[in-house]
């Protein structure tokens, strides 16, 4: 059986009944055992002692055939027999014993008169120099031995015949022992054995109950009512079992354990004391920088309408005069140069102002339905002069089943916009940019599956920008994304901020939280020296979570729900504190 099945067997119960139960099972079995044994070794004994009652008698019978068969005279005869009666114990005289002769056609007083006779004959014949047989029903033992022919025989006038040897069988000696004393007195030692096992067994079960009670389970119990009050906060007690053995080492290394804890737990208070202290001041700090962030998304905005204002009149004006018919070359160059530098810091400034929106959560998204391989298309177009100055092969492919988006045109054109310039931008003469779209299945883990083999799940489409040029190492492929930020461009570089291109390191910044507000993601695979590839996912579809979503990721939202979870954690501290002086206060009254 194993250990399983007993627990299956006794269930969910107290160690003090499991102990008892297998103490109690184990002595049963052992004294049950131990009893069953003797009382069988007691039956043996008595079938042995039978048998060598029975092999005494043979010789008597012997004898007391021969002198019946001597000529003696009557008054002799009957006294004999008195003797030999009055000689044998009480506990054989009522035995009953008949000699046969050997051969099974003699007349019927020499011969066996029933079949188990015959086969005691047989067998004795066969060899055997003795039969046994216990007959329960009448209560008998019968033991049957062979007579066989001694030297003293072939002298005696009876035997003496010319075809009889020494060591002949001769004959046979039946001898029947009552059982019926004996199986009385067996049963009566039986009683005894019974009797003394029940008695036995009930002094060990109330040993095994005391030792279980007393030796095992109140030391266990002990340390179980001291853990339930340590559990109840009463820290200051100690576990005291003195019995000089392994409970006793159990509870001093129970007593150790507990001023670990009580140790641990004053470390772990003033842990949280001085997290609590840290806490206060990140509070303040973020409290801080949602201020300053505040102030710079103003000014920023501020500055940005008031740079842009005069911006636009440079831009025209310079626009105005370039179209003048009385300009020098230098003049022309001039105007160029006003025109291509008022460009680039107008695009700084709608960046920075980007930027700002999308990070106050401000950034607003208008959703309509459109055909993406339009827009990839008239970009790539527009794109194309950029790419022939550098003589850059610029190509793109659009799958036939892409579905019609409704999601913001605007938002999708600026994140292509910045991927192709970049691409462009990075890629040295002779290289190769390339655009390709195709829909996607997204399930719910981020596995993509094709469009053909998934209907029930979300669509969208996945917009890939692979280009030939510098390539981004792979410890800078995720700071990259930061703002103001440009990959290394050779080996040994450290400053991210430093500018071998041109560019404000904006653009990579606003395509990702472009793609977060639109519920997608853009992610990159680049190989420095070789290339890069862009990939961007986004929903066919937007909804208004994403828009939320996008907000609650936002620096205001994070600031003031940090410092809502402080001041309510505050709160409650000083709550339960309330309430311990109070109930102290109640206990002292």
């Amino acid at each position: 059986m194993s250990y399983r099945t007993i627990k299956r067997l006794l269930g969910e119960t107290s160690l003090e009944r499991k102990c008892r139960f297998l103490f109690g099972g184990g002595l049963m079995l052992l004294i049950s055992g131990s009893f069953y044994f003797y009382a069988q070794l007691n039956a043996r004994i008595i079938e042995n002692q039978n048998k060598e009652t029975a092999q005494l008698l043979v010789a008597p019978i012997i004898m007391e055939k021969h002198w019946k068969a001597v000529d003696v005279g009557d008054e002799h005869l009957h006294s004999i027999e008195e003797m030999a009666s009055f000689l044998k114990p009480i506990e054989i005289q009522d035995y009953r014993w008949r000699l046969m002769k050997s051969d099974p056609t003699a007349d019927a007083a020499d011969r066996p008169s029933d079949p188990l006779g015959y086969e005691a004959l047989s067998r004795i014949r066969a060899g055997d120099s003795e039969f046994i047989q216990t007959l329960p029903d009448k209560q008998e033992y019968r033991y049957y031995a062979a007579v066989k022919a001694s030297k003293s025989c072939l002298t005696c006038h009876y035997h003496k015949r010319p075809n009889v040897a020494e060591g002949d069988l001769l004959g046979m000696v039946k001898i029947s022992l009552p059982l019926a004393k004996t199986k009385s007195r067996l049963d009566k030692n039986n009683a005894y054995l019974i009797a003394m096992a029940l008695v036995t067994s009930f002094l060990a079960m109330i040993a095994a109950y005391a030792i279980v009670r007393y030796v095992i389970v109140k030391p266990v119990l002990y340390l179980k009512d001291i853990s339930d009050e340590i559990a109840r906060g009463t820290l200051d007690l100690r576990a005291d079992i003195r019995t000089g053995d392994e409970f006793e080492e159990l509870s001093h290394a129970f007593n150790r354990m507990l001023r670990h804890l009580v140790t641990i737990q004053d470390e772990l208070k003033d842990a949280n004391s001085n997290l609590d202290i840290k806490v206060d001041e990140l509070a303040r700090a973020n409290l801080s920088l949602f201020e300053m962030n505040k102030l710079k998304n103003e000014f920023l905005a501020t500055m940005s309408h008031e740079l842009r204002t005069p911006l636009n009149s440079i831009l025209g004006f310079s626009d105005v005069l370039k179209s003048a018919s009385n300009l020098e070359d230098k003049q022309k160059r001039y105007l160029d140069n006003i025109s291509t530098s008022g460009q680039r810091l107008l695009t700084l400034i709608n960046d920075i102002l980007d930027l700002a929106k999308i990070e106050s959560g401000k950034m607003e998204i208008h959703p309509v339905r459109f055909s993406i391989q339009e827009i990839v298309e008239q970009l790539c177009l527009s794109i194309s002069p950029l790419a022939d100055r550098k003589n850059i092969e610029m190509t793109w492919f659009c799958a036939e089943d892409l579905p019609p988006l409704h999601q913001d045109s605007g938002k999708i054109q600026q994140i292509l916009t910045n991927l192709l310039s970049n691409a462009v931008k990075f890629t040295p003469e002779g290289g190769r940019v390339r655009a390709v779209v195709t829909p996607i299945c997204l399930t719910g883990g981020g596995n993509v599956y094709d469009a053909d083999s998934l209907q029930n799940h979300q669509e969208f489409i996945q917009i890939s920008i692979a280009d030939t040029g510098i390539g981004i190492p792979l410890a800078d492929q995720e700071r990259i994304f930061e703002k103001f930020r440009q990959a290394k461009h050779m080996p040994g570089q450290e400053n991210l901020l430093t500018r071998e291109y041109e560019g404000t390191g904006l653009g990579l910044s606003i395509v990702k939280e472009l793609c977060k507000l639109l519920g997608g993601e853009v992610t990159v695979e680049s190989e420095f020296g070789k290339g890069s590839v862009f990939t961007v996912r986004l929903p066919c579809v937007v909804t208004p979570q994403m828009k939320s979503s996008s907000e609650e990721n936002s620096l205001e939202y994070q600031t003031i729900e940090r410092t809502r979870q402080r001041v309510q954690q505050v709160i409650d501290q000083a709550n339960d504190l309330k309430a311990k002086k109070s109930d102290q206060t109640r206990d002292a009254g």
